[in-house]
């Protein structure tokens, strides 16, 4: 399997923070709240709030009309959330280019669950990607009972490009991105397989410049640089004079990028899941195929002990056992009744998506069940949770956004001495995901790519910038604790140290992790040097 193809697994999953109904991928759940009548629109003018950059002051100053949320819902998973009570929603305009702000503008959604009690100011989220939806994890929090939510108006936005954000990155569409999976592509490291996968990713880069509104002008402005600045606007519209945030994953690149860019506008940050400011794509995802060969050794240890292992007794024989599962469909996919295959790329898909959480792991151990009598229904379902597909076949753009906003955030990797000795390594620290095949070095679409990129790794500039909180969990699959240990680092902060085996963990129900992250958004107070928080 192609390493920059198998680079989608930073991708965070929404899931975790939206509560169990998005966590099982075969249970539909709607709000309780759905079709709660919504308070009329209501124009709020409260920026401009602190620092204006020169020729941005109608963009700072702008007022937010805030109204019903449905409207704003552009998949399944956004309207069983979008309808709940005390949920409101607005449009904030941006400059396309912050080069040109007298010229095109776009428009970002965002999300917002007023503080019940006395309100401490505004806490706006990111879960990661890149490609999530932030107004999706606003309102999951919402549902939550927290000091955070009751202190903190809770504030979700759609990164430019990505969600109710308009215009979307739009490359693929729905039959395309299906047809795509049943190719199973990168599986052949053979010349002509590389060849394949090279012409798709040329193919791909194309049709996003096509058919995404703005065309190059979109994507040369897409990345993080720009999401930061999008970012302070909305600060000051919403009057806030310093920004608390919280990001996950992903979500703290986006973090260390606007503190870098706005250090005196930083009031608290919380950042959980950390991105290595200082490592290039390779390492990056080299360290993250650990993190997930060590997921994958948790979950088989713990699926031994079950009657119903579909991996057997020995955890020890697990790696091959799974393999023995898996690998037979590089030849011979399984039909669903829906029509569609299950290739080995979708089953290995749906165990990546699983080992996100400990939760996943009942309906992945029921999916390998299935897949030993001939069946891929739940693996599948899982593959489709990862890729945001609903039950009518429609995707989410998220796939879409990732690639763009990937290819703009991180130089090129066009070196095949260079992509194929990653290869190699992957396969060694996450053997389970090795598909028996010679691995081959395929460019992925960034090394199309028809815009430069605007960032490249480095460690940030943030003098000035207050102590953030950087939690990290010692086997998270998909941001490798180091990765934690290396954001406190560079920006001087404290580090939090969750014991556990899942991808982020801030106010998901371990009370010793959410009381040392609430302390610190209301009070500033960090927890102490060293300090270890268990799971539960």
């Amino acid at each position: 399997m192609s390493l920059l193809q198998r680079a989608r697994s930073r991708t965070t999953r929404v899931a975790v923070l939206l509560g169990a109904c998005l966590l099982l991928p075969l249970t539909a759940c709607t709000s309780e709240q759905a079709g709660t009548q919504q308070p009329q629109d209501q124009t709020e003018q409260r920026g401009p709030a602190g620092p204006v950059p020169a020729g941005l002051d109608r963009f700072y100053a702008q007022p937010l009309t805030w109204g019903d949320c449905v409207r704003y819902a552009t998949s399944d998973d956004a309207k069983s959330v979008f309808g709940q009570k005390d949920l409101e929603c607005a449009r904030l305009t941006v400059p396309l280019d912050y080069a040109n702000p007298q010229g095109d503008t776009i428009t970002l959604g965002v999300l917002r669950h007023k503080a019940t009690g006395e309100r401490a100011g505004a806490l706006v989220i990111n879960p990661g990607g890149p490609g999530a939806s932030g107004m999706q994890a606003a309102a999951g929090l919402a549902t939550q009972s927290s000091e955070v939510s009751t202190r903190f108006d809770l504030i979700g936005f759609d990164p430019r490009g990505i969600g109710a954000s308009e215009p979307e990155v739009t490359c693929l569409t729905d039959q395309e991105r299906d047809a795509r999976r049943s190719e199973d592509l990168d599986t052949d490291g053979s010349p002509a397989g590389v060849a394949k996968q090279e012409a798709e990713a040329k193919d791909f880069a194309a049709k996003c410049a096509q058919r995404t509104e703005h065309g190059t002008a979109m994507l040369a402005n897409i990345g993080t640089r720009d999401v930061a600045r999008d970012m302070d606007v909305l600060r000051s519209a919403l009057g806030e004079q310093k920004l608390t945030y919280l990001g996950y994953s992903y979500g703290t690149r986006i973090g260390y990028t606007y503190a870098e860019a706005f250090p005196g506008n930083v009031r608290a940050m919380v950042l959980d899941g950390a991105l290595d400011p200082n490592q290039d794509e390779m390492e990056s995802l080299v360290a993250q195929g650990a993190g997930f060969g060590v997921a994958f050794n948790q979950f088989a240890a713990w699926c031994a002990a079950r009657q119903d292992c579909a991996l057997g007794k020995n955890a020890a024989g697990a790696t091959k056992a799974f393999q023995d599962l898996v690998r037979p469909l590089i030849d011979n996919p399984v039909r669903l009744a829906d029509g569609r295959e299950l290739t080995f790329d979708d089953a290995t898909l749906g165990a990546i998506q699983a080992l996100y959480s400990q939760q996943l792991w009942e309906p992945l151990n029921s999916g390998l069940n299935e897949l030993r009598t001939g069946r891929g229904t739940t693996l599948m379902a899982l593959a489709d949770q990862y890729n945001e597909r609903d039950a009518s076949g429609h995707y989410s753009n998220t796939q879409d956004a990732f690639t763009a906003i990937r290819c703009v955030d991180d130089p090129r990797v066009t070196n095949k001495t260079e992509i194929l000795d990653a290869e190699n390594r992957y396969d060694q620290v996450a053997p389970f995901l090795d598909d028996g095949k010679p691995n081959g070095a395929a460019l992925d679409a960034c090394a199309f790519w028809p815009v430069p990129n605007t960032s490249q790794p480095h460690e940030p500039e943030v003098a000035g910038v207050p102590p953030v909180l950087v939690i990290s969990t010692t086997n998270d699959p998909a941001t490798p604790y180091e990765a934690g240990v290396n954001l406190a680092k560079a920006m001087k902060g404290a580090l939090l140290t969750f014991e556990g085996t899942q991808h982020t963990v801030f106010l998901q129900g371990n009370s010793c992790v959410d009381q040392a992250g609430t302390d610190y958004l209301l009070n500033g107070t960090l927890p102490a040097e060293g300090k270890r928080c268990a799971a539960q």
